[in-house]
């Protein structure tokens, strides 16, 4: 079962055809032209893809208890996430604990945004390592005082 696509005027101008066509797929995407697209799942699709982000969650968690599940994330971490391979081993592992967490956390209070941000921050971090001449940037003292920095959300 794959995603079908379709803009949002079409669920709006012909509701009956685009929600029987929920009947042959998972979800539709419906397209904005003006604003993120959305999408369009059956509650009980819902509840089992919530079910199954759970269940594996769980089952990651209790694994990190564990010494062999620790080496084992650890193990496979490059092949889920390429990127952490850039990664000091330090970071890797820190970035592992802290996956763990968030996707608890996530059960918990079903909601993924906190997940998603960890792993965009981590590839970030991989992408200043995978650059000597952006690391070195970020990481050498120029000796320089820049001045005060402004509080967040201040005008500068």
């Amino acid at each position: 079962m794959s995603v079908l696509e379709m803009n949002l005027s079409e669920l709006l101008n012909k509701p009956k055809v685009t929600l029987a066509a929920l009947r042959g797929t998972r979800r539709i995407l419906l397209r904005r032209r003006d604003d993120e697209d959305l999408v369009l799942t059956t509650a009980a699709r819902a509840e089992q893809d919530h079910e199954v982000m759970g269940a594996a969650s769980r089952l990651f968690v209790e694994m990190m208890r564990t010494s062999q599940g620790r080496t084992l994330v650890l193990d496979v971490l490059p092949a889920t996430f390429p990127w952490v391979r850039y990664l000091p081993a330090h970071d890797v592992r820190e970035f592992s604990v802290e996956l763990v967490e968030a996707l608890q956390a996530a059960v918990e209070l079903d909601n993924t945004a906190a997940v998603a941000q960890l792993i965009t921050e981590w590839r970030h971090t991989a992408e200043v390592h995978a650059d000597p001449e952006l690391h070195a940037a970020l990481t050498t003292d120029s000796g320089e005082d820049l001045g005060p920095v402004p509080e967040p959300g201040a005008a500068a």
